[in-house]
């Protein structure tokens, strides 16, 4: 009695470190420039629609739509990198505790910092919007339902605060490049000689 033995794999592939690109920390990497990406979005065009005049102004309802709809697509995507952040977290300090610098804590508060105003920023959004009407807050073809009530009242306060945090989001996001200006001037650089080949 015979049997076909299954081809077995070599020694090598066995003992093969996991991809990386499948890991929690490159999850986590991409997760970063699609969030990156959101916010550019939302800068350039929140920037560009208050600012809106003449025939550009029909274009006005459009525009907000569609910056409500990626302000609610990066509390999403905040959510889900919250979570993937736990496990790269879990992984790495399971094995070894950080030590304690004076860099690592410049890091850690930048970090939290950047990460508290990803909420503070659309939160105000909602609340600037809710305050305006009920039923205010699209999701591209959907909308939400509200999360504040509407408040003629304190819509000139929700106006400042978006303001204020969207601005002061994006000072901590300067200094978040400054800091990384290594790698920064390495991806600059990569990103150049990329266009110049093609």
């Amino acid at each position: 009695m015979s049997s076909k033995l299954a081809p077995q794999k070599p020694a090598s592939s066995a003992t093969k470190p996991q991809s990386r690109l499948n890991s929690a920390f490159k999850q986590l990497w991409s997760m970063h420039w699609w969030m990156a990406a959101c916010y550019l979005v939302l800068f350039v065009g929140g920037f560009w629609m208050v600012r809106m005049s003449g025939d550009a102004a029909a274009l006005r309802g459009n525009a907000y739509t569609m910056h409500k709809s990626i302000g609610v697509l990066t509390m999403a995507l905040l959510t889900l990198r919250i979570l993937i952040l736990q496990r790269v977290w879990w992984q790495k300090y399971t094995r070894r505790i950080p030590k304690l610098t004076g860099k690592w804590m410049r890091t850690f508060l930048l970090h939290t910092a950047i990460y508290v105003f990803m909420l503070a920023v659309p939160t105000s959004g909602f609340f600037l919007s809710n305050s305006h009407g009920s039923g205010n807050v699209p999701f591209f073809w959907a909308t939400l339902p509200d999360v504040f009530p509407k408040n003629a009242a304190v819509v000139g306060l929700a106006r400042d605060m978006h303001f204020w945090l969207a601005y002061t989001f994006l000072g901590c996001i300067v200094l978040h490049a400054v800091d990384q200006q290594k790698y920064v001037r390495s991806l600059w650089r990569r990103s150049r000689q990329a266009i110049q080949k093609s």
